[in-house]
């Protein structure tokens, strides 16, 4: 049987360690290399990618892992349990000396996230969720329950420091969005969750490790997460791609007009 405790607690301790070690190449003078998809790799990436792995292995032996800086071991995809790691979500980020970089951890059961962390390391912040149980924050020693903002209308819309789209612009055109708050990486569903901000859209082709953790918190928190289509994300495919962008909304009735191509 699953024990939600024991996985929370591997995955919150694993970030928080591989947060500790991003920290100490932070303002380097570092040298990213670039993947195929023209994305930068630093070592930061790979240190920290290196740290969750081999926990996740060691306590978790016959689970699934997709990681962003792992080869793909593609029996997870018989497996029931499968964790998807982005060791250092907002690599653009951290090369520019900016703090909004995370580090995420999620836990799929048969294509469904159940359980996630999100670790900021400039700020220690460590947001964590699981199926059920709701979601939480731990700041400063202090662990809270998320919840998401009640307010309808005249809502602020989180916007990517880094992913410039011009159907985002629309967007926030043709909905007359006047609160538009920038934020890096997955740092934009904390603040969905814990209140912030009613609103979260972005265009264009993600990963499965990009979301699933924020994810679970933020539905845990009480928000809604779907793709653009309207339908939900399935992870731990043999394709991690996914293609169609996604929306975060703290409530159906502050969903947005998306314009047209």
């Amino acid at each position: 049987m699953l024990n939600s405790k024991d996985v929370l607690d591997t995955i919150k301790e694993l970030s928080i360690i591989a947060g500790e070690e991003i920290l100490k190449l932070f303002n380097k003078d570092i040298s990213p290399e670039y993947k195929e998809d023209n994305s930068p790799v630093t070592e930061a990436d790979k240190n920290a990618n290196d740290i969750i792995v081999s926990g996740i292995k060691k306590e978790f032996p016959d689970m699934g892992i997709l990681a962003e800086e792992s080869s793909d071991d593609l029996s997870r995809l018989e497996k029931r349990y499968c964790f998807l790691v982005d060791p250092l979500d907002g690599t653009k980020e951290f090369i520019r000396g900016n703090d909004e970089f995370t580090v995420n951890i999620a836990l799929t059961e048969w294509g469904k996230p159940i359980g996630g962390v999100i670790y900021v390391p400039v700020y220690k912040e460590l947001y964590y969720g699981w199926a059920g149980e709701g979601a939480f924050s731990l700041i400063n020693g202090e662990e809270k329950r998320l919840h998401v903002s009640k307010r309808i209308g005249n809502i602020r819309l989180a916007k990517s420091r880094t992913h410039h789209s011009h159907m985002l612009d629309k967007l926030i055109s043709i909905n007359n969005i006047n609160h538009v708050i920038v934020a890096g990486s997955a740092y934009k569903g904390c603040l969905l969750a814990r209140g912030d901000v009613e609103a979260y859209y972005r265009f264009g082709r993600t990963m499965e490790w990009d979301t699933a953790a924020m994810e679970i918190i933020a539905t845990e928190a009480g928000g809604i997460f779907s793709g653009m289509d309207g339908n939900q994300f399935k992870y731990n495919k043999k394709n991690p791609e996914n293609p169609q962008g996604f929306y975060l909304l703290n409530n159906e009735a502050n969903k947005l007009s998306i314009p047209m191509e």
